[in-house]
């Protein structure tokens, strides 16, 4: 591949891992599940950051900006007061995906996680680059990555930024037939 590494950009959003109160394991399982699924050779970036909006829109424009091809947040997308992740959504992205949250919230619901409708995760475009909102929870991470995974490297292509190859072993990349 010539030129720089496609970039993936990981926001965990949590008041408690951001002030170091516990570690931050969602991020971290994030990046896993990206690395097992994504053939291609990327570089990945982790940051955490507060429940506050404009903390969050910051974030996910610093990334955009930086070039990320994807970005994907993890927490903030219950009822809580707290959870402002689909607000700060709202403000950045040009055009939301509402289909990504419909899909992970089915998917977790088939999972037997009754408490899945509770989630306001969504997915919308920054720029060039695809932000998915992902559950706050390590094990919720997969099972809605392996929903909504398929359609992301299409997605990215889509909003003009770099192709991503799946691992064939992992995942089923969706592409249409030309």
């Amino acid at each position: 591949m010539d030129g720089p590494r496609p970039r993936i950009g990981i926001l965990t959003i949590s008041d408690r891992a951001s002030r170091g109160i516990y570690a931050d394991e969602s991020g971290p399982a994030i990046e896993g599940v990206l690395r097992s699924f994504i053939a291609t050779d990327c570089e990945y970036e982790r940051v955490v950051v507060q429940d506050e909006v404009p903390e969050i829109v910051a974030a996910i424009r610093a990334f955009a900006a930086k070039g990320s091809a994807l970005i994907c947040t993890t927490g903030g997308t219950g009822p809580s007061p707290r959870d402002v992740t689909p607000e700060a959504m709202a403000l950045v992205c040009e055009k939301l995906l509402p289909g990504f949250g419909e899909e992970m919230r089915r998917a977790a619901l088939a999972a037997g996680v009754p408490t899945a409708i509770l989630s306001r995760q969504t997915a919308g475009i920054v720029g060039r680059s695809l932000v998915v909102n992902l559950p706050g929870k390590p094990a919720s991470v997969k099972v809605c990555l392996d929903a909504v995974f398929p359609a992301i490297p299409y997605c990215i292509e889509l909003a003009e930024g770099p192709r991503l190859e799946g691992n064939p072993a992992v995942v089923a990349v969706f592409r249409p037939k030309r």
